[in-house]
C-alpha cells in the first residue's frame, strides 16, 4: 500500500499530493498521513467527490486517512 506522509506539510499541499495519486490510479488504496483535522476534512471531501471510500484514525500527533477504490 503506497503511503504519502505529509505531516508538517501546509494546505493545499497534501490535498495536490493524494490528487495527484489519484489520478494515477497505480493504487486500489492508499493512506495519507497528516497532522492537522482541517486537512483531513479537506482531503476527505476530494477522496469522496471522485468516488473513493475513506476512513481515519487518530493516533497520537497525527492522522491515518485511508482511501480506497
Amino acid at each position: 500500500m503506497q503511503v504519502i506522509d505529509a505531516r508538517g506539510l501546509s494546505c493545499p499541499e497534501p490535498v495536490l499530493l493524494t490528487k495527484k495519486s489519484i489520478d494515477a490510479n497505480a493504487h486500489t488504496s492508499f493512506k495519507v498521513i497528516v497532522d492537522d483535522m482541517a486537512t483531513c476534512e479537506n482531503i476527505t471531501a476530494l477522496a469522496k467527490n471522485l468516488g473513493w471510500t475513506v476512513s481515519h484514525d487518530k493516533t497520537n500527533n497525527h492522522i491515518e486517512i485511508t482511501l480506497q477504490k
